[in-house]
C-alpha cells in the first residue's frame, strides 16, 4: 500500500520541526538542598539539554501557589514562587537557554486561578452580585435555601464541581476546590490575561504551552451533564459535545492571543493542551490565525498495535495538513503514566491514571523495550516531537509510591480509588552514586526516588553504545541530519504486524509482529534494540538506508 502524508500550504517557522522538551521544575534539579527543583537548578543543567539536541525547553508552573495542585493553582502570573526562585532566576535562565540556542515556552493556567488569588479573595469579600463575583463562574444553589448544587458536574479531580461559599453562592471549579474557574464570558478575565501574555513576552519568553485550552467558555445554561467527567472532548452521533468542554468561543480568544504574538519579532508560539478528538476538530485550535501546535494526544493513547498505530499517524497528518499547521507527537508528560510503564501493560488494557501497591504492575523490560521503539518511531515522523524529563534515560513509571507520599489532588478527591499522577513527576536521577541520585546536593526529595533509579542515572548512560540516553542523542541528531521533521513521509507498508514508511532518506520499520523481519544486506541501521542479526525482532524499530 502506497500513500503519501504532505501539507497542504504548510506553516513555517521553528516551532515546525522543533523537539521540546518538558521540565517538570519540582523535578529535574534541585539547586539549594530542599528537596523541591528550582529555576537555578534547571540553569545548571541546560548543558545536558543542548548535549541532547532539542531545540527548546517547556516549564511547567512556577509562579507563586499554595501548591493545590503543584503549581497548576496560581495566584499571582507575574511573578516567582519562592519555592522555585525569583523572577531574577527566570531571567537568567531565559537567558542562558537562549545562549544555549534554547527556546523558551512557559506554562499559562488560563481556565481557572488559585482560590488564593487577589481576584478571588476579593470575590469572597464583595459577596453575591458583586462585579468581583463576575470575574469567576458563581451561581445560587438549587433546591431548598440552594443547599443544592447549580448543576451536576463533576471535577475531573474526583466529587463536585462545585464548592459552596457561607454566604450561601456556589463556585465552579472542574478541577480542585482551590481552583476557581475563570468567567472567560467577562472582558475584564480577557484584558488581564493579555497582560499577562506581554508580562513574559516582554521579558523573552518565546511562547506558552496553554493549560485546558479547551475548557475556558461553558455552555451559557450550564446545562447538566449525566455522563461520567473527563478531561477529554469528543463528539459522535451518540451525544453532544460536554457543556464544559471544547465550546466554539474559545477560538475568538485564541485569534486575539495570535495577533498580540504576531506583534512581537521572534516567532512567538502557542501550544494547546486540548484534550479534544476527533482529530479534525483539535485542527481547528491550529488554524492559521490561531494556535501554531496542539498536543496531540490521540497519539498519546493509540495502542501499541500496527493498525492502531498507522490509523493515529495518518488520521493526524490528514488533519493538521488540512490546515496548514504542523503535527505534534507525544507519548509521556506530568499528567499520564511513564510510557515505559504504560507501554509494559496488557495491549489494549487501558491507561490507567496511576499504578500503585496492588494494581497490575507493568512488566519493566518489555515497557523499556516498547518504549524505545515507539520513540525512534515517533522521532521519524514529520512534525514537532514533544519529550518529558527523563524519557531519554528510559525512566518508568514509579509504582511503589506508599500512599502517604502522594500529593496529587486526585489521590485525595477520589476518595483514594485513583493513584493520580505523582508515579510520573518523582524527580529524575543525574549520578547514580550520589545524594538523591544527583537531584540536589541533599538526600531530599518531594517524592521519594526508587532504589532503581541508580540503574536509570545519566551517568551510567552517558557514553555507553546501545543505551536509552545515546538512543536519544543519535536520533535526535539524525532527524535533524535527515530532514525528518520536513517530511514528506511516504507508507510502504501497513498491515497487521508491520508499518514501513520512507523519510527523508530514511526505511523506518517497527516490526509488531511475533516474527522477526528480514532487512536487505548491507543496510546501514539504528536501531531501538539489538540484535539484529536475524532481522528486525518483535517491538523494535529501526531506521536504516540501504
Amino acid at each position: 500500500m502506497y500513500t503519501d502524508a504532505t501539507q497542504q500550504d504548510p506553516a513555517t517557522g521553528w516551532w515546525t520541526e522543533a523537539v521540546i522538551y518538558q521540565i517538570y521544575p519540582r523535578s529535574f534539579a534541585d539547586s539549594n538542598g530542599d528537596g523541591i527543583g528550582d529555576l537555578p537548578g534547571i540553569t545548571a543543567r541546560l548543558g545536558h539539554l543542548s548535549e541532547l539536541g532539542v531545540d527548546a525547553i517547556w516549564l511547567s508552573p512556577f509562579y507563586p501557589s499554595p501548591q493545590a495542585d503543584a503549581g497548576y493553582d496560581v495566584a499571582d502570573y507575574r511573578d516567582v514562587d519562592p519555592l522555585f526562585g525569583t523572577l531574577a532566576d527566570a531571567d537568567k535562565m531565559i537567558a542562558e537557554a537562549k545562549a544555549r540556542g534554547l527556546r523558551v515556552i512557559v506554562d499559562l493556567v488560563p481556565n481557572h486561578t488559585s482560590s488564593q488569588h487577589r481576584w478571588f479573595q476579593a470575590a469572597v469579600a464583595a459577596g453575591p452580585g458583586s462585579p468581583e463575583r463576575q470575574r469567576y463562574v458563581f451561581r445560587n444553589g438549587k433546591g431548598p435555601q440552594g443547599a443544592e448544587p447549580p448543576n451536576d458536574w463533576e471535577s475531573v479531580f474526583g466529587g463536585p464541581a462545585w464548592t459552596r461559599l457561607p454566604d450561601g453562592q456556589w463556585y465552579l471549579h472542574l478541577f480542585d476546590a482551590g481552583q476557581p474557574d475563570l468567567n472567560w464570558d467577562n472582558p475584564e478575565v480577557r484584558a488581564e490575561f493579555l497582560d499577562i501574555l506581554r508580562f513574559w513576552l516582554d521579558r523573552g519568553v518565546d511562547g506558552f504551552r496553554v493549560d485546558v485550552a479547551h475548557g475556558l467558555i461553558k455552555q451559557a445554561d450550564l446545562a447538566d451533564w449525566q455522563e461520567p467527567q473527563e478531561i477529554l472532548s469528543g463528539q459522535n452521533v451518540d451525544k453532544p459535545l460536554p457543556p464544559m468542554w471544547d465550546q466554539d468561543g474559545v477560538h475568538d480568544i485564541y485569534r486575539e492571543w495570535r495577533r498580540l504574538l504576531d506583534s512581537y519579532d521572534g516567532e512567538r508560539i502557542l501550544v494547546a493542551e486540548a484534550w479534544v478528538e476527533p482529530a479534525e476538530r483539535l485542527a481547528r485550535y491550529v488554524r492559521p490565525d490561531e494556535m501554531h501546535q496542539a498536543f496531540n494526544f490521540e497519539y498519546l493513547l493509540a495502542a501499541w498495535t500496527a493498525p492502531a498505530q498507522y490509523a493515529v499517524i495518518t488520521r493526524s497528518l490528514e488533519a493538521t495538513d488540512a490546515v496548514g499547521a504542523p503535527t505534534t507527537w507525544v507519548l509521556s508528560n506530568h499528567d499520564v503514566v511513564r510510557h515505559a510503564s504504560r507501554l509494559g501493560l496488557a495491549i489494549g488494557g487501558g491507561r490507567p491514571n496511576g499504578i500503585g501497591i496492588g494494581d497490575p504492575q507493568p512488566d519493566a523490560a518489555l515497557g523499556l523495550r516498547r518504549a524505545r521503539a515507539a520513540s525512534l518511531l515517533m522521532l521519524a515522523l514529520p512534525g514537532s516531537a514533544y519529550l518529558y524529563q527523563g524519557e531519554e534515560l528510559g525512566l518508568p513509571e514509579h509504582t511503589t509510591l506508599p500512599d502517604e507520599a502522594r500529593q496529587d489532588p486526585t489521590w485525595e478527591r477520589s476518595g483514594h480509588t485513583q493513584r493520580g499522577r505523582d508515579g510520573c513527576r518523582v524527580p529524575i536521577p543525574w549520578e547514580a552514586d550520589a545524594p538523591s541520585y544527583g537531584f540536589g546536593p541533599t538526600d531530599a526529595s518531594w517524592l521519594p526516588q526508587p532504589p532503581v533509579w541508580a540503574e536509570y542515572a545519566l551517568d551510567r548512560q552517558r557514553g555507553v553504545d546501545g543505551s536509552t540516553y545515546e538512543l536519544y542523542r543519535t536520533a535526535l541528531r539524525l532527524r535533524r541530519e535527515h530532514g525528518l521533521a520536513r517530511g514528506p513521509m511516504r507508507w510502504l507498508s501497513s498491515g497487521d504486524e508491520v508499518l514501513t514508511f520512507t523519510n527523508g532518506g530514511l526505511t523506518v520499520l517497527t516490526n509488531f509482529g511475533a516474527e522477526p523481519v528480514p532487512l536487505p544486506a548491507g543496510a546501514e541501521v539504528l536501531a531501538s534494540s539489538a540484535p539484529l542479526d536475524g532481522g528486525v525482532p518483535t517491538d523494535v524499530t529501526v531506521w536504516f538506508r540501504a
